[in-house]
């Protein structure tokens, strides 16, 4: 059989399968198919279309093409927006890819498959006629089931070509382009026959599965309704005979109604509410948003009060039991109670405890709960930045609720709960709204009388809530709502602090968590010293009950071995539970030095001392600043540089020593960030050291804010500072005058063993700061 061979520009379509004597649109885009377009158009309009294996694809090579293809001629061309051309065109007759040549666009050599096969020459006519009919009768009992019109029959009647009549019928069949390139890859019509069939055969079979799932669905819609028309007509057969054998919700509703203590405005409004529920239908998604709605108001405890504990006495001691310090915070819970006690209402009080991490914040406001007898409940607001989180959304939105705050008396079951407010200083904003707005109305006891919840849309009194508030840093809380709020400031815990904490509370809590008993575990108190010092560095106790933690789970783990019954945690054996220390004690110079002053400083884990270094050298006058040093240190240190060159003359030293030298400043520990104004003085002093050469008292550190003119102004976390002052064996502390006041506030057991010294101005601080006698020899 005679074969004919052409060449022409190769199309790859991507989902897209073209079959002979078949027309149909596509849009190309690609460049290498916009020039095998332009190409073709040129020649005699035909074109060789193939079909990728992978749409995915790109920039398709042979292997993602289809073997067999069709000779197209281009009917019509219409350019679209965005550099897009549609093509009109029809299926001339199959081919098969011999090669495949890539230049600015794909060249195709192939073969033209004819069907004359010696198979197909057997097929006779009537042999054709009884196919075609079989799949006619297929085709069109197909048709029926999907409800389709008759034309495409008529056409497909009019087609006398057996192998064209296949290519329509499989053309107008609703298949994958995978399986249309089957029918297109079945040069026999044979072949093609047993394919097309046993397609039509599998529409068929999905379409009869189809038809029975509808018809199921359909009778379970029909029985709903059924069921839904029959439910309403017994209710009303039942209340014509006056039967009240069965309660509907709205029913229900009504007598939880009459039990619940609220006002009469309240009541009215859940009265109209359920009133509008009886007339929505059971099927409505409105008739779900309605009855949360009215479950909500009903759960609400509008009066509903616990009776506060008036045993004074009583708080104290649970208190006292629950936490080892805190005594401002103490103290004001049960002046507080004390006032409930003589007036018949007071405001109830919103505390706002600041303090570093593990202090203990969030325990006391447990503990202060317990104490006053209040149901306790706790919102994290760490991270919460849509305002409806605090005022809830409006009931007409999807999947609405109302805010934390209306959440949490829900919750509690009455209206006078301690709330605690973790993390206060968190709160962020969006486009979504600002939190710390929305927080203002419920912090104010002038207004949060008649807090608005959008949920709710009634309002509810909040005046009778125990707000407590936590916070690690003031600063991040905004203006507005900080003066809401009565700040109380929680300093870190000294050693022996926390020598008690751990002894009274963390130990025995470990101890229980751990399944362990007092008998089989024990700390000495020099064991627990010890691992306070060289195992923690922090404010709180938080990373010392995780140390004891691990003590215990160690212990556990021998008990269980049977390596041990008991142990007894020494300065001698903590190593062997714990590892090497990881914090060597802050120790004082032994000896006074040139350039070289402890300075104080404050961190979030507490007070820590910083060595100030100043080396000076020939040069031109340049002053460098290492260490990690922030902008308000660096700015604190060219002022100290700029008071110091203003009396220069006093300490003979030359006119132009500053345009001569250069300076070095440096703060050891480079890695760690540094910034604050609290060491101007120190920089101050230990830069006029280096420059006359006079040695700094070894046992000195000093604290404080440095002005152009000498003056030294107020710093804060002055207990911290004197705690590591104290912690390192520094005797001697220079603080500024307008902090003196802070000393009453600090506890004895801190400033015993301190020689604390006010000081005005630099002339102060460098007549303390010198050693009398002793110059450096240079």
């Amino acid at each position: 059989m005679e074969q004919i061979q052409k060449k022409l520009p190769l199309i790859p379509l991507r989902d897209v399968c073209v079959l002979p004597d078949n027309v149909l649109h596509f849009d190309i885009s690609r460049k290498a198919s916009v020039a095998a377009l332009e190409l073709a158009m040129s020649m005699e309009q035909e074109i060789f279309l193939v079909m990728q294996k992978d749409p995915q694809v790109t920039e398709p090579a042979r292997e993602d093409l289809y073997e067999i293809g069709t000779l197209a001629k281009i009917r019509q061309l219409i350019k679209m927006p965005g550099k897009i051309i549609r093509v009109l065109v029809e299926g001339v007759c199959r081919g098969q890819i011999d090669e495949i040549e890539e230049t600015e666009c794909m060249w195709a050599a192939f073969t033209i498959q004819k069907e004359d096969t010696e198979a197909d020459a057997r097929l006779d006519a009537a042999m054709q006629e009884a196919m075609r009919r079989q799949l006619a009768e297929a085709y069109a009992k197909l048709q029926s089931m999907q409800d389709k019109g008759n034309g495409v029959i008529r056409h497909l009647e009019e087609v006398k070509d057996f192998s064209h009549f296949m290519d329509q019928l499989a053309m107008n069949l609703q298949v994958s382009p995978a399986k249309k390139q089957q029918v297109l890859a079945c040069i026999s019509l044979q072949d093609r026959y047993s394919y097309i069939e046993t397609l039509l055969q599998e529409e068929i079979q999905i379409m009869e599965i189809r038809n029975e799932l509808n018809k199921e669905v359909k009778k379970k819609v029909e029985k709903n309704q059924r069921e839904y028309v029959l439910r309403e007509q017994m209710h009303y057969i039942r209340k014509e005979l006056g039967e009240e054998d069965t309660e509907s919700d709205a029913e229900v509703f009504r007598k939880k109604l009459k039990k619940l203590q609220a006002d009469d405005t309240v009541k009215e409004r859940i009265k109209k509410e359920i009133a509008r529920y009886e007339r929505i239908s059971t099927n409505s998604s409105e008739s779900a948003v309605e009855r949360g709605y009215i479950e909500t108001l009903l759960e609400m405890p509008w009066n509903k009060c616990s009776e506060d504990n008036t045993d004074i006495e009583k708080a104290e001691k649970i208190l006292q039991a629950d936490h080892y310090g805190l005594t401002d915070v103490k103290e004001r819970i049960l002046e507080y109670l004390a006032v409930r006690q003589l007036a018949e209402k007071g405001n109830s009080p919103i505390l706002c405890l600041v303090g570093p991490p593990g202090i203990g914040k969030t325990s006391i406001a447990r503990s202060m709960a317990r104490a006053m007898h209040k149901e306790y409940v706790r919102i994290c607001l760490g991270g919460v930045r849509d305002e409806a989180e605090i005022r809830g959304h409006r009931k007409t939105y999807v999947g609405a609720m109302p805010g934390r705050i209306v959440t949490a008396i829900k919750q509690a079951g009455v209206k006078n709960p301690l709330i605690l407010l973790d993390e206060i200083d968190k709160m962020s904003r969006d486009y979504k709204g600002d939190t710390a707005s929305a927080m203002l109305e419920v912090l104010d006891s002038e207004q949060n009388e008649h807090f608005q919840d959008h949920y709710l849309e009634l309002p509810i009194d909040l005046s009778e809530v125990t707000f407590i508030a936590t916070a690690n840093d003031l600063q991040d809380i905004d203006a507005p709502l900080r003066d809401r709020m009565e700040i109380i400031e929680i300093g870190g815990y000294t050693t022996n602090e926390k020598l008690h904490i751990a002894k009274e509370h963390l130990v025995k809590k470990q101890l229980s968590q751990h399944g362990l008993l007092a008998k089989q575990l024990s700390f000495s108190d020099k064991a627990l010293e010890k691992l306070i010092l060289a195992y923690t560095r922090e404010a709180g106790v938080r990373e010392l009950e995780r140390k004891i933690g691990k003590i215990c789970r160690k212990v556990a783990a021998q008990i269980l071995k049977k390596e041990t019954k008991a142990v007894r945690i020494t300065i001698h054996n903590l190593s062997e539970y714990l590892g090497k220390e990881k914090f060597q004690p802050e120790k004082r110079a032994k000896k006074a030095d040139v350039g070289i002053v402890r300075g104080l400083a404050w961190t979030s884990v507490g007070g820590v001392t910083l060595e100030i270094e100043v080396n000076e050298m020939p040069g031109k006058g340049e002053i460098k600043l290492t260490g990690q040093l922030g902008d308000v240190m660096k700015e604190s240190a060219m002022t100290g540089i700029s008071y110091i060159r203003s009396v220069s003359r006093k300490y003979d030293i030359p006119d132009d020593y500053f345009e001569t030298h250069d300076l070095h400043i440096h703060i050891p520990e480079g890695a760690v960030p540094k910034d604050g104004p609290s060491a101007g003085i120190t920089m101050a002093v230990a830069v006029l050291s280096a420059i006359t050469h006079r040695k700094i008292r070894a046992n000195l550190a000093m604290t404080g804010e440095i002005t152009l003119r000498g003056r030294v102004l107020p710093i804060g976390g002055l207990k911290e500072k004197l705690l590591a002052a104290k912690n390192a064996g520094i005797e001697n502390v220079l603080i500024p005058v307008d902090n003196e006041k802070d000393l009453e506030e600090i506890e004895q057991e801190i400033k015993t063993g301190l020689n604390i010294t006010p000081v005005t101005n630099m002339e102060e601080v460098l007549q303390q700061s010198f050693q009398k006698g002793n110059k450096d020899d240079h």
